[in-house]
């Protein structure tokens, strides 16, 4: 597992445009340098010394570990799973009224459903020797319960497996695991988010 969890930190840096992640002791750190989010560290084990010599303000865990113990000074969020796939070709399918829209920048794929010129979904992959790692899957709410977020799903897997990836990896929230788990992701570890 820790080779998915390398992973998906490195995806998940050239998805939101960060340095790359820089290996530490317990795990990998992210320099994110945005307001509320200085400081990621991305861990595939609790590390009680790690959490508890923190003290910037606006770090973050992502801890493969279901509700680790952390102090008071950690906000813990809502679960989290990370999950894996062997990627497929399977044609995404989207109905006539939205128009998909798949490019590819570098290291990124970006995946674009819109009607009548609005987003209706969207999701990325950032790509990474042989995984992808996909991120910031999206559905607007007037569009969802029509399938569009398998069609995001296919659509980004298409395009890394014909980039070269053969692996997809992520972290899903709650509802975002029913989903994945339909489409043939297997969960790999329970994650726990925490920010000071």
């Amino acid at each position: 597992m820790s080779v998915e969890v390398g992973a998906w930190a490195a995806g998940w840096a050239i998805t939101r445009g960060t340095p790359p992640p820089v290996a530490v002791p317990e795990g990998y750190r992210i320099d994110v340098g945005l307001p509320g989010h200085v400081t990621r560290y991305v861990l595939p084990t609790h590390s009680p010394a790690l959490a508890a010599r923190l003290t910037t303000p606006d770090t973050w865990l992502k801890i493969c570990a279901d509700q680790p113990a952390l102090d008071a000074r950690w906000q813990v969020q809502p679960p989290e799973y990370l999950m894996s796939t062997q990627l497929t070709s399977e044609p995404p399918a989207c109905a006539p009224e939205y128009e998909l829209e798949v490019v590819r920048a570098g290291s990124v794929i970006d995946v674009v459903i819109s009607a009548e010129g609005e987003r209706a979904a969207a999701g990325k992959a950032g790509l990474t020797g042989e995984y992808a790692v996909i991120d910031q899957v999206v559905t607007e709410p007037q569009h969802r319960r029509r399938g569009l977020g398998t069609t995001v799903m296919r659509a980004l897997s298409q395009a890394a497996r014909d980039s070269g990836a053969r692996t997809g990896v992520l972290v899903a929230t709650a509802d975002g695991q029913a989903l994945y788990s339909r489409l043939g992701w297997a969960l790999l570890s329970p994650v726990t988010a925490a920010r000071m």
